[in-house]
């Protein structure tokens, strides 16, 4: 299975990930306001950049990380990305974060910094091609459109925008899987070995990033799921900048498919139950439209902890990229980490766990529906529907930036008819 180019969980899950093989040195390497380019040249440029292609890393805890940035991109065993852009004479400039659960806008800062460097070093006058991968979609997004109206700021010189399965519309995080977070973290943040990745992740959660990206946020296990604050006032700083870059080609393309074919979850279903030293009559439930009491969590003493949603679509069936799905490198999926964590705590799970789940909705990551809508989220998808010029889905549902030839192949060529 190939490997997906951006890392979900942040925080390494105890027993459940292995480490990346080194990715080559990079030719060149900037520091930048708030991050690192790594600049991989063509071999036909004679270490010269002349054609730049810029791919912003996504989402995750911490700082980027080449070896697995390069290692989904290029040693992924489906399609050599890199490769095959080196192959037209591109040049490669993976854009990595020292915080990617910063706030969106503040890393565009970030990209902003580096296409004035990749102006500044570049031979000829070839435009850029600009975009980035899950989050780092919507972060050159934004870097690109704020470009084009502060005049404070110079002419991007760009051709083309590309996205990879980003949350256009918001992505889908389970509330149930949400509310065990901070239950778990709130109960067992001071455990060996775990304890540590469940504050981590429980923070993750409440980062800056994940509130602007998430269509609908659980701060606390007793709180309300809803758009968070700083998803509001995210959206509110895209309209102010045009929504989108205008002097600029938009492309994209979804780990999921257009069709409207679901993933085979069943809604109302019961993802994970699990019983034993700790937990008692622990459960979570695939999201169902309506009413819905999503999970039961009782920590072994305590009081049992009801946890409900309402007005919410049957959205973890929904065609989309995957949220991690099962791989060599051991990413459990969504509901599956659950399973993986409640084992840790010391408890029987039942065999019959649903592992994994949608997370960016196909429609969202061709911008091409609103994800709080069920009709939106489940039917066939059309170009007269995206506000992007271009896309093209995946013939099945996949996790989420997985880079495949199918998909990897379209952005080629797309790149290499932009001139």
């Amino acid at each position: 299975m190939s490997t997906s180019v951006v890392d979900l969980w942040g925080p390494a899950v105890p027993g459940a990930r292995a480490s990346f093989p080194s990715a080559p040195e990079p030719h060149d390497e900037w520091a930048l306001a708030g991050g690192t380019a790594w600049v991989y040249y063509s071999p036909l440029n004679r270490r010269q950049l002349i054609r730049p292609v810029i791919l912003s890393d996504g989402f995750s805890g911490g700082s980027s990380d080449l070896d697995q940035l390069w290692h989904g991109l290029e040693e992924n065993g489906d399609y050599r990305f890199i490769s095959e852009l080196h192959a037209t004479g591109r040049d490669v400039i993976i854009l990595g974060y020292d915080d990617r659960t910063a706030s969106i806008t503040e890393n565009a800062d970030t990209v902003i910094d580096c296409i004035r460097r990749a102006l500044s070093e570049r031979v000829g006058r070839s435009k850029l091609v600009v975009g980035g991968f899950s989050m780092g979609g919507l972060i050159t997004r934004y870097a690109l459109a704020r470009m084009e109206r502060d005049p404070a700021l110079p002419d991007h010189e760009t051709s083309l925008y590309l996205s990879y399965d980003t949350p256009h519309q918001g992505a889908w995080l389970p509330v149930s899987l949400q509310a065990f977070t901070h239950f778990a973290a709130d109960n067992w943040g001071e455990a060996p070995v775990v304890g540590e990745y469940l504050r981590q992740f429980s923070g993750l959660l409440n980062s800056p990033a994940a509130r602007q990206m998430a269509r609908w946020h659980l701060e606390k296990v007793d709180g309300t799921a809803q758009e968070a604050p700083e998803r509001v006032e995210f959206l509110q700083a895209l309209e102010e900048v045009g929504g989108w870059p205008r002097a600029v080609r938009r492309i994209g393309v979804a780990n999921g498919v257009d069709t409207g074919t679901g993933n085979g979850i069943k809604p109302d279903a019961t993802a994970v139950r699990a019983n034993g030293e700790t937990l008692v009559d622990t459960w979570l439930k695939t999201q169902a439209q309506g009413g819905q009491e999503v999970a039961r969590l009782q920590k072994k003493g305590g009081e049992a902890i009801s946890v409900r949603t309402s007005g919410l679509p049957d959205i973890d069936g929904a065609p989309g990229g995957l949220f991690a799905a099962p791989s060599p490198q051991g990413d459990p999926g969504s509901f599956g980490l659950v399973a993986l964590l409640a084992r840790l705590l010391g408890n029987e799970v039942d065999p019959d766990v649903i592992t994994t789940s949608c997370f960016i909705p196909a429609v969202s990551a061709v911008a091409a529906g609103d994800i709080s809508d069920p009709k939106a989220l489940h039917q066939p998808i059309t170009p007269d529907n995206s506000e992007l010029d271009a896309f093209v889905a995946a013939s099945r549902n996949e996790g989420h930036t997985t880079m495949t030839e199918e998909l990897g192949a379209w952005i080629v060529n797309e790149i290499v008819a932009g001139g």
